[in-house]
């Protein structure tokens, strides 16, 4: 996919106020300070679309990027953030789970690990729910260039290994680096596929 045109549409407090135009979306989330915003940055090829902040926890609403007029690139706020007071996460969680098993028009939710550590706690809880909530979603990996590639091949199976221990089956997974733009070209071709899936099965239903 070749992302010519990306326009910041708006930033939504709650599910009920997101555009209803039917245009397929695709959401990014992840633990705070996972590397969101540069990821984004990267696979729009648009340095500074999403903020990138040094203090995680700033992604406080449903910010909408409308891709190529054809689909909504969703950046979700972060979860897990310890410092955010129990009210704001509350909040967060509510919005968030509302978002993901509400939206219709959500195709697939990406979910960013950060490759360099193991399998945390509160990454595990969340794509668990997501499993139990019925929620569409592939497993990101970044910051892959803080590693070496034998130690980033070791990490994502340690991952995969740990995450196998309560599903059988996990979904596709991407390895990326906002530094080097690894993974780019395989996560569009992912979304690019799966949109013209969704208008096949429109056009035959």
């Amino acid at each position: 996919m070749n992302i010519k045109e990306v326009e910041f549409i708006a930033s939504f407090a709650n599910v009920g106020t997101c555009p209803v135009d039917g245009k397929p979306e695709f959401a990014f989330i992840g633990r705070s300070n996972v590397g969101k915003s540069s990821l984004i940055n990267m696979l729009t090829n648009k340095k500074g679309i999403a903020k990138v902040s040094v203090t995680p926890g700033k992604t406080q609403l449903l910010n909408y990027f409308e891709i190529n007029g054809l689909w909504y690139l969703v950046d979700l706020p972060g979860y897990g953030y310890a410092r955010l007071s129990k009210e704001k996460k509350a909040g967060f969680g509510k919005m968030i789970k509302s978002y993901l098993t509400m939206r219709e028009t959500l195709v697939v939710a990406f979910v960013l690990i950060d490759v360099r550590h193991e399998l945390q706690k509160i990454d595990k809880e969340f794509l668990e729910w997501c499993g139990n909530s019925e929620v569409p979603f592939c497993l990101v990996f970044t910051k892959a260039d803080k590693l070496g590639k034998n130690q980033v091949t070791a990490n994502v199976a340690a991952i995969r290994k740990a995450l196998l221990q309560s599903w059988n089956e996990l979904p596709p997974h991407f390895i990326t680096s906002s530094e080097t733009k690894a993974g780019r070209e395989e996560i569009l071709e992912f979304i690019e596929k799966t949109i013209i899936d969704i208008t096949h099965q429109n056009e035959h239903a």
